[in-house]
């Protein structure tokens, strides 16, 4: 058996039923949903506490999209490998994933540096599922992206890769942290908040990396000559402008689903945004709350 069929079997053996008979959290049955043209995500790492499963399933049951591109490290092969985790959440994931595929969507995966040991299968399809190693996406109004997960261009993964895994460690510790900071938060009343996001723009360096990281990818993208680049990887989302050449190149990062909890989504007429999903749950729940509930959170605030 080649090495890297050996390792895919022995990483994921116990996640044996892809998909599950039914997802222990049904899909929603009114059918109301956000229809977009095309969405992306990534960073979703299954297989791993810190993968906020809840909130992405939400997401799943409220959009819906002609194209679908999963953009890299939707299961964490790294994490699986020390120890195996696998809840009925993510089990719920890849049955709404494959559901999807199912119903016509085209879902595009292109595996990322957690889930490479998928890389040597790119080229072929599993369950109505493309696998690629990369992807060209034409919007709507006929910009031409380049679709990877980028961590070819990340200088720690080329050039010093034992540290990446030290730093995925402490990522993970942080994520644990994180977890007990929203519970927290959560036992409160507090919308969702991101511990490791904020750390990331008060930390110089980390601000430095992430700005250079943006920089390579928008180069690597206009040298190919296409309009712009979709990635996740660093588990930050942006929209940027770059110059190359004298030319404009997008710079798009759909973010992740352990810290922002972001996907990137292109609308019928070729527009493009960034959607920050515990924005929208919490505005969604304001709007539940009613006038009623609104009274009673002004008069508390007036009495304290």
């Amino acid at each position: 058996m080649p090495t890297a069929i050996s390792d895919l079997a022995g990483e994921f053996h116990n996640v044996s039923a892809f998909p599950p008979v039914a997802p222990s959290v049904p899909e929603p049955e009114d059918g109301k949903r956000r229809r977009y043209r095309t969405i992306w995500i990534s960073d979703v790492h299954l297989g791993t506490k810190g993968c906020n499963a809840e909130m992405l399933i939400d997401f799943l049951d409220s959009t819906d999209s002609e194209t679908m591109y999963l953009v890299g490290d939707i299961i964490d092969g790294w994490r699986l490998k020390k120890k195996f985790y696998w809840p009925a959440a993510h089990n719920d994931i890849v049955w709404r994933i494959l559901k999807r595929a199912k119903r016509g969507t085209r879902i595009v995966y292109i595996p990322g540096n957690h889930d490479e040991v998928v890389r040597p299968f790119c080229g072929m399809n599993f369950g109505d599922v493309e696998i690629r190693r990369a992807a060209f996406h034409t919007t709507a109004d006929g910009r031409r992206l380049m679709v990877l997960h980028g961590d070819e261009f990340d200088t720690v993964m080329l050039t010093h890769r034992w540290l990446a895994f030290v730093g995925d460690t402490a990522y993970h510790l942080m994520m644990a942290l994180n977890g007990w900071v929203n519970k927290a938060r959560q036992a409160l009343g507090m919308p969702y908040w991101s511990l490791s996001k904020a750390a990331k723009h008060k930390v110089k360096n980390a601000v430095e990396f992430i700005s250079k990281y943006e920089e390579i990818v928008a180069r690597a993208a206009g040298e190919r000559g296409v309009d712009g680049v979709v990635c996740g990887h660093i588990h930050t989302a942006e929209h940027r402008i770059f110059q190359h050449n004298g030319r404009d190149i997008e710079y798009w990062n759909d973010g992740d689903w352990v810290e922002g909890c972001n996907a990137l989504v292109e609308h019928f007429d070729g527009r493009m945004e960034v959607l920050d999903w515990a924005d929208e749950i919490a505005g969604r729940t304001v709007r539940e709350a009613g006038p009623e509930d609104d009274e009673r959170e002004r008069a508390a605030r007036a009495v304290a």
